[in-house]
């Protein structure tokens, strides 16, 4: 059994946990990141890698704008790769759903993000192939994308580790120990570590995680699954897209491929290890289907292979960036499937959080655990549908 000593503990090598252990470096901490397997295996690792800044609820969207600029400056800014990709971007909302975009398109412009309202034949120029009949309006950020997110959470860790940081794989926590009323660390089949921080950013586990230190999360699992498509040759590029009239989101993806998933008929509750392999029969036909709904060439595209992935998720489908429990124990947790766009921000934030006492890059406040509680479930002020049904 080995002791280690070190200024904060960070549990689970995710894109979070990644980013704040970087960023806390940069402030001249020495954290340590605990990974019960390795960089990037949980939610992170199967991660659609969108990098978009439109959401209904603007501190997602702050976060996400914030969070561009790395992506954008990845080289400068962290150092590495992160494999941004420009594709543009199109927020397409079901019919019914003008007005809420409109606003919350004013409120993307309103903060710096660059974003405009297109037509059904600004669509056709922007996508040639694409079906538009059913589209009334639609939301475009050009200089959006895709991203790598192995890449990225290995880069980051590689540039704190560079400044200090540990890491130590393989690694799984089990038990939280407290002195005082304040953590002082943690026991794990690797050893003993201590720190008078520890960062619950276990994704999937975060629950688990949290009983540890006395804190109750309301946390459930989601799973999601992932089809790559071959495209014809007819269809040689489009922009990323989430296309909330058919429930689902797409982009392209290297060697000539379409990676799409669907927002319905999701997997709640399993286990957090459960089989992360095999998708739900059915899943691959109603995906194609839907895809083909959007740009009918596709129809001449074949199957290149699938995957699974899952996250913690949260009553309002948002991030849970808080302090909790006994002193010195931090949630960043329940990110719900969007996090890791978010997670360049999340990192400075909650890096702000536990050094200075308040996070200043983005005001995180309204991603508080105490919501739950106080039965203050974040809303938008024009909220499309729930995103994951």
């Amino acid at each position: 059994m080995t002791t280690n000593i070190y200024d904060a503990i960070i549990i689970g090598a995710g894109i979070a946990g990644t980013s704040l252990a970087f960023h806390l470096c940069q402030r001249g901490w020495r954290p340590v990141v605990l990974e019960r397997r390795f960089v990037g295996a949980g939610a992170t690792g199967r991660s659609s890698g969108l990098v978009r800044m439109h959401y209904d609820l603007e501190a997602e969207s702050r976060l996400a704008w914030t969070s561009f600029d790395y992506f954008y400056n990845w080289r400068e800014r962290v150092g590495g790769e992160c494999g941004f990709t420009r594709t543009g971007f199109l927020q397409i909302v079901a019919p019914g759903y003008r007005d809420q975009l409109r606003a919350n398109v004013a409120m993307h412009q309103r903060i710096g993000i660059p974003s405009l309202l297109v037509t059904p034949d600004d669509v056709k120029r922007l996508a040639p192939g694409f079906f538009t009949d059913d589209i009334e309006l639609a939301a475009y950020e050009p200089e959006s994308g895709y991203a790598d997110p192995v890449s990225t959470a290995q880069s980051l860790l590689a540039a704190a580790r560079e400044r200090g940081a540990g890491l130590v794989q393989d690694c799984r926590v089990t038990k939280i120990k407290t002195s005082g009323g304040r953590v002082s660390g943690v026991e794990t089949d690797r050893g003993e570590f201590h720190a008078p921080v520890v960062v619950n950013a276990a994704g999937a586990w975060a629950a688990e995680i949290g009983r540890m230190a006395g804190v109750e999360i309301p946390l459930d699992t989601w799973t999601h699954e992932v089809a790559y498509v071959r495209r014809p040759p007819a269809i040689r590029r489009h922009p990323t897209v989430i296309d909330l009239s058919l429930s689902m989101y797409f982009r392209p993806e290297t060697g000539g491929l379409t990676l799409v998933a669907l927002e319905d008929g999701n997997r709640f509750g399993e286990p957090p290890d459960a089989d992360s392999e095999h998708v739900t029969p059915g899943f691959v036909e109603r995906a194609v289907e839907r895809l083909c709904r959007r740009i009918p060439d596709m129809e001449a595209g074949s199957l290149k292979s699938t995957h699974v992935g899952r996250d913690g998720i949260t009553p309002d489908q948002r991030a849970i960036l808080d302090q909790a429990g006994p002193e010195g124990f931090y949630l960043a947790c329940g990110f719900s499937g969007t996090g890791f766009k978010l997670g360049p921000a999340v990192g400075a934030c909650l890096s702000e959080l536990i050094v200075d006492g308040r996070a200043v890059t983005v005001d995180i406040s309204p991603f508080t655990l105490r919501r739950f509680e106080a039965g203050r479930l974040l809303t938008s002020e024009h909220p499309y549908d729930k995103l994951w049904r």
